[in-house]
Parts: C-alpha cells; sequence; structure tokens
C-alpha cells in the first residue's frame, strides 16, 4: 500500500503523535469506518513474499458464541481488536511487523488508538475468534477503538514502566560503515529523518533491538537479540519488531522521495557482538 494514498498528513507527523493507547471511550465505531479500517487490512502489502491474516473482531460478535475475548486487565473500555495469524515460516514475522504498523498509523492519522500487544494467543479465545488453520500463529492483537481523553492510573503506570520516553540515543542504535564507529546526525545526511523515525519506533518492552550500519547508501538492518526474552512465546517477537522499524524507515524515505528497496545482501561487517545477527538491508 502507498503511503500517499492512506495518510491524510506527513507521516512522520502522524509517527511522532503514534502512542500505545490502553484506556477507550466506550463509543463504538460505525459501520463506514470499519469497513475502511477492513479495506486497509486487505491492501497491506509488506516488502517480503510472506502472507499475513488479519481479522477485525468486535467483542459483542462473539458473546453469543461461547468465546469470551479477555483484555488481559492492561486494556480498558475497547470494544474492537485487530487479530493476527502467519505461518511461522520465513520473514513473516518482519512481514507482519511492517504491514501491521502501517495499519496502526492509518488508524492514528483518523484519530484512533491502538496497542502493540503479543505472545499470549497461541491457544486463547482470540485464536478461536481468528479460527487458526493448520501451522499457523497468532503473535500479535491489537485493540482499536476512540482513545480515552484521560489515560488512567494502570495506562499511565504501563508507560512508566515501558520507558517509552527513554529512548536509546541516535548513536547507540545506528553505526558507521562497521560497528566499530558510531554514526552522527550529520553523518547520516539524507537519512538523518528516517532514521529519527525508526528511533520512535515501538517495541515489546521498549528494547529497541534495531542496530543499522549506513555502508554508504545501502542501511544494514541487524537485530540484537535480548537473551531469552521470547522464551515460551513459541516465536521471535524482536522479529516483529525490526518490521515495525523497517516500516517507520521505508515510509519516511519514501514520503521524501529516496527510493530504495529491502534486499538481502550480505555485508563484510563484523557483528557487533554474538546476540547481534543481520537481518536485510535498504539499498537506493
Amino acid at each position: 500500500m502507498e503511503n500517499s494514498m492512506i495518510f491524510n498528513k506527513p507521516v512522520t507527523e502522524i509517527i511522532k503523535k503514534r502512542i500505545s493507547v490502553r484506556s477507550y471511550d466506550s463509543k463504538a465505531m460505525d459501520s463506514s469506518l470499519k469497513s475502511s479500517l477492513e479495506e486497509c487490512l486487505i491492501n497491506l502489502k509488506g516488502p517480503f513474499d510472506s502472507k499475513v491474516r488479519y481479522k477485525l473482531v468486535d467483542i459483542k460478535d462473539f458473546e453469543s458464541k461461547d468465546v469470551k475475548l479477555g483484555t488481559y486487565g492492561i486494556i480498558r473500555g475497547v470494544s474492537s481488536f485487530v487479530a493476527t495469524s502467519i505461518n511461522n515460516e520465513g520473514m513473516s514475522l518482519e512481514q507482519l511487523g511492517y504491514e501491521l504498523e502501517q495499519f496502526v498509523l492509518y488508524a492514528t492519522s483518523i484519530g484512533l488508538g491502538t496497542c502493540w500487544l503479543g505472545g499470549t494467543f497461541k491457544k486463547g479465545e482470540f485464536a478461536k475468534a481468528m479460527e487458526l488453520k493448520g501451522n499457523e500463529i497468532l503473535p500479535i492483537v491489537t485493540p482499536i477503538g476512540y482513545p480515552r481523553e484521560k489515560e488512567g492510573v494502570i495506562g499511565s503506570l504501563m508507560r512508566t514502566v515501558a520507558g517509552s520516553k527513554n529512548r536509546k540515543s541516535f548513536e547507540e542504535l545506528f553505526y558507521n560503515e562497521s560497528f566499530d564507529k558510531t554514526l552522527t546526525e550529520s553523518e547520516a545526511g539524507v537519512y538523518k529523518d528516517a532514521l529519527e523515525m525508526v528511533k520512535l519506533a515501538p517495541s515489546a518492552s521498549n528494547k529497541q533491538p534495531w542496530r543499522i550500519v549506513k555502508e554508504g547508501d545501502s542501511l544494514h538492518i541487524y537485530i540484537k537479540h535480548t537473551p531469552g526474552y521470547s522464551k515460551g512465546m513459541g516465536f521471535d517477537m524482536q522479529r516483529v519488531d525490526i518490521g515495525i522499524a523497517m516500516c517507520h524507515l521505508d515510509l519516511t524515505l519514501k514520503e521524501a522521495g529516496i527510493n530504495g528497496s529491502f534486499k538481502k545482501v550480505q555485508p563484510d561487517i563484523k557483528a557487533l557482538d554474538e546476540n547481534t545477527e543481520y537481518v536485510v538491508s535498504w539499498v537506493k
């Protein structure tokens, strides 16, 4: 999906505005709004071949089907969710992160709230609502609705615990030619704004697992795994985070008229440490 088709304002402005919303107004979304959200979900496209399945789920639609959709205590007042499913193979987790973040940004642009929730849905009620097929897993769910004007104590506490205001510095995340030299904002040149938007990407527990090495006009993307972080989930949550960061990078560059694509190039760059792994490169 081209961002010019779905965004009503600059993507950098939308990225800066997006927050994780945990308290929702009880006002229901009307049918025309739901239709536009479903159309957006159908038309999502990521940089890889992997297929992601989405479903806009209304809690009330399942009340008579013996399926009780919980909100996990931290989400209040919401009546609708977007559930996702994939076959966990290839680049499907990165594809999910990239595509769903496009949807999240679209929702933000029209005044709706969302919140990435992951890792707890394998055999739960959302899996029943999603009608998982074969080897599919359900890695991510997001509530969607109108944010409450006041966030509430739980939302404020969660934001503090997640440390969403305490992001890593530009120099901690981005490198110049190799991991031996950090990248300054001035050295980033035309890529500075896009990298700033990567900094603002949401991630599980705000771990910010992405690291990027700028080599000429190529941006090599690595994942810095947090050991044991995804244990028990059945999938690597931090790969979804990489997809989210890729979305911010790609949409910002496209909006600036800087064209490129994601390719596996296996750069001759020594990894930062044993927990850091090459994923893909953005090549101009």
